[in-house]
């Protein structure tokens, strides 16, 4: 018979609690792009409408988009960031410009 302090013993018995933690989902950046060819007030108008910016806000990242030819202009979940860039690239292509918008893994 096992003795109380002996391993195997019923002293020697462990409880082991598993904690699971929830993990955040990765974020993507949705990112514009310069072109030669796009308007800048489309391009504000775009930040303004899609991102939520106000017109002041839209026309510093439209700026930043111009000098350094492209800026982030979110983080998001990826289906919203999915979401984001199909809205302004069909919104681009309706208005005919090559407004380009993307998305990467932050």
């Amino acid at each position: 018979m096992a003795d109380k302090d002996e391993p195997g013993g019923p002293s020697s018995v462990v409880l082991t609690e598993t904690k699971t933690r929830t993990q955040r989902p990765p974020l993507y950046k949705v990112m514009l792009l310069n072109d030669d060819y796009t308007p800048m007030e489309f391009v504000v108008h775009v930040l303004e409408r899609f991102f939520g910016m106000s017109h002041a806000q839209a026309f510093e990242l439209m700026l930043t988009v111009h000098k350094k030819g492209l800026a982030v202009v979110g983080v998001f979940s990826y289906e919203v960031a999915e979401t984001k860039v199909g809205q302004v690239m069909d919104f681009a292509r309706r208005h005919q410009h090559p407004l380009q918008c993307t998305m990467e893994k932050e």
